[in-house]
């Protein structure tokens, strides 16, 4: 158990097998801050915009269009990576860095932009749910549109708006084939987004898609595995929770 858990090496067809889990958590929480880091502040404008600068037409249009990315299969995000955005990455920066065809920075970019729908439609929801009188009451101290947005209606909502935080951050914990063909399978611990890592979820695609025979060490690893990532993804969900509950704004 210690191994497993604390374990830097990841090597189940070595001659001395080793399964250290810490290279596929940090795979894991790689992608996940990376793109929260893309999904989070535009999702967040997103919603800001939605709710309360677009016309109530163009609303109707721009949220359900914005929710068509959540319907998106996922598969189709990890070809957009591996044909669309590694290779301009590879253009863009072929003259400073070595681009790798699989990294963890096209991972990071596509989940990302799959995780905004998520993000955009339930801070949208909260946000518009702040009450009207709120909004009137500072518009009538003479605070402009965009105080009243960011000083008001945001900290008001700020409970619902940081569980969407949580919940698309656990999307993105959570998320498989776009890793899987984005990231590479590569288990390692290492700072450079331009180079393959491995997930926990791209680990268990790769034993069951392997040839490790039922029964064996390797085999039941993916189990461990499995049984870490549902650990991480239910604490995100039991924080998000927590925070709706002893935070949220009740108004009469």
């Amino acid at each position: 158990m210690p191994e497993f858990l604390f374990g830097t090496e990841l090597k189940p067809d070595a001659a001395t097998p080793k399964f250290g889990i810490v290279p596929l958590i940090w795979g894991t929480f790689m992608v996940a801050a990376g793109s929260s880091m893309v999904a989070l502040p535009i999702g967040l404008l997103s919603a800001i915009y939605l709710s309360e600068y677009a016309p109530r037409t163009l609303r109707s249009v721009l949220k359900p269009t914005l929710e068509l990315l959540a319907g998106v299969p996922t598969i189709v995000y990890g070809y957009i990576a591996l044909l669309l955005v590694t290779p301009v990455l590879k253009r863009l920066l072929e003259r400073l860095v070595e681009v790798e065809t699989f990294n963890a920075l096209s991972a990071c970019i596509v989940v990302g932009v799959m995780i905004i729908p998520l993000v955009s439609s339930l801070s949208e929801d909260v946000l518009s749910s702040v009450p009207r009188a709120l909004r009137e009451a500072a518009f009538g101290l003479g605070a402009t549109k965009f105080e009243v947005s960011t000083r008001v209606v945001l900290p008001a909502a700020l409970s619902g708006v940081f569980a969407s935080f949580i919940l698309a951050i656990s999307r993105a914990v959570g998320e498989t084939m776009a890793v899987v063909l984005a990231a590479g399978m590569r288990p390692q611990i290492t700072l450079n987004p331009l180079t393959s890592i491995e997930t926990m979820t791209t680990y268990i695609v790769q034993v069951i898609s392997g040839d490790a025979p039922y029964g064996t060490p390797k085999y039941l690893s993916l189990f461990a595995v499995g049984l870490t990532l549902f650990a991480v993804t239910l604490t995100l969900n039991i924080i998000s929770g927590v925070v709706l509950r002893h935070f949220r704004e009740v108004y009469q």
